[in-house]
């Protein structure tokens, strides 16, 4: 099975990756949504938490280390969330002068910047089993089967696809580039020219790529309209669920429920 180098779906034969993808967008949503509704400071329940997810990541086989890579997209996002160590006012840890001004650190911002990082970074690690135990096409269909509106579905799809062609289209102009840069076996001179004239040549790619992509955009739409796509991307019914699933689908839900009565009465 060929995949592309920006799919994360990772082909495995895991519990998890057998498990409807009904059931398991359900489930990471339900998950997320719990994680998010963790009461700030409720630090055992977050354990609980994360030695859950982790549960989850050994069933899939993905790799703990895979895993926990790609959740490390949560960071830069959770830096907009520092603020609130120095506007959260409460008990002042301490003062940070910087010249004419000090910043007081308190304890309550701290204690929100933490918690707000953990479950952001449990709830990333749910989005990257998800997605890289399931295709999307799979994915797609649990959207449309959940009732996720029709558009939205049709606008994720067209998106996901569309990257692709975006991305052969950038390792194309790549390698037309390279096969038109001079190499020479001297140390001193450097392929490709200065600085200022590489950035020229990227900033004249990246409008080329522009302009290639809102043509190809609209030659596709064209070809679609020629083979009667009205909106909506027929796909061929899914089966009911089974037994089994259904009877995962309430477990988890009870756990998730459990857990977060559990952080309140915390």
């Amino acid at each position: 099975m060929h995949v592309h180098f920006l799919d994360p779906y990772q082909p495995r034969s895991s519990l998890i990756h057998i498990l409807d993808s009904r059931v398991k967008f359900v489930l990471t949503l339900a998950f997320i949504l719990t994680t998010a509704l963790t009461p700030v400071g409720a630090w055992p329940v977050y354990i609980l938490l994360f030695a859950l997810i982790f549960a989850v990541v050994i069933l899939s086989e993905l790799g703990v280390g895979f895993v926990l890579k790609r959740a490390m997209l949560a960071l830069p996002f959770v830096l907009a969330a520092l603020p609130v160590i120095f506007t959260l006012e409460g008990n002042p840890l301490f003062i940070m002068p910087l010249g004419p001004w000090s910043l007081t650190v308190y304890g309550t911002g701290v204690e929100r910047f933490i918690s707000i990082a953990l479950k952001s970074w449990i709830s990333v690690q749910a989005a990257v089993v998800l997605a890289a135990s399931t295709p999307f096409p799979e994915l797609l269909a649990a959207m449309r089967a959940v009732r996720v509106p029709r558009l939205l579905v049709a606008i994720f799809g067209l998106m996901w696809r569309y990257l692709f062609v975006l991305a052969d289209e950038v390792l194309r102009m790549t390698r037309a580039r390279a096969a038109r840069s001079g190499h020479s076996d001297r140390p001193d001179l450097k392929p490709g020219g200065s600085v200022t004239w590489r950035a020229r040549v990227a900033g004249g790619m990246a409008g080329s790529l522009f302009l290639r992509a809102f043509e190809r955009s609209d030659r596709i739409y064209m070809a679609m309209l020629a083979r009667g796509y009205d909106g909506e991307v027929r796909a061929a019914p899914l089966p009911p669920l089974s037994a089994g699933s259904w009877l995962a689908l309430f477990a988890a839900l009870a756990l998730f429920v459990i857990l977060l009565t559990l952080a309140y009465l915390l």
